[in-house]
């Protein structure tokens, strides 16, 4: 299974920090990569060091035309997820995208009614407003039954040792 984040309706001036989170979550939760449809380099910077630091093969990829990235994954065979709270309930869709390559898009700002449409599943993490990082750290994690927490990140030039009381980070 591969996991890419479409990031869409990101503002710089407001969203940098909720953007660099969404690319934060996917990261350490799994996902191969995010695309941003914006041109933001300083996003891609921040997540490249953590991802050069923390290890692993995490992509990120800046002034993506959405709709083409999209359109470009459902004609490689990819699912199209989108995270909202107008779709199905979570648990309810799990079993439809289980197995699947998805693209999993998390908005921004007011969601382009497209969106709603070129998506193969609309799937929602409870039917309130509340956080898209918090929406894909929560469907990440139900789609790998928590599998993702366990994993490793090749290549890190720094690794945390779990402890029960104090911290322990190796370089």
């Amino acid at each position: 299974m591969k996991f890419v984040v479409l990031r869409i309706g990101h503002r710089p001036m407001r969203d940098k920090r909720i953007t660099t989170h969404v690319g934060l979550t996917a990261r350490a939760l799994g996902a191969d990569g995010m695309l941003l449809a914006a041109d933001d380099p300083k996003i891609k910077e921040s997540i490249d060091d953590v991802t050069s630091a923390w290890g692993g093969d995490f992509f990120v990829e800046i002034g993506v035309d959405w709709r083409d990235a999209i359109r470009r994954w459902k004609g490689d065979g990819g699912m199209v997820v989108h995270l909202t709270m107008y779709g199905l309930n979570l648990p309810d869709a799990t079993g439809e995208v289980a197995g699947r390559d998805l693209m999993i898009i998390v908005g921004a700002e007011k969601v382009p009614p497209g969106v709603y449409d070129l998506a193969d599943l609309n799937i929602a993490v409870g039917n309130q407003p509340h956080s898209e990082v918090a929406a894909l750290a929560l469907f990440l994690d139900h789609l790998q039954d928590g599998e993702e927490l366990r994993g490793t990140f090749a290549g890190a030039k720094r690794e945390i040792v779990p402890k029960r009381n104090g911290k322990r980070v190796i370089s």
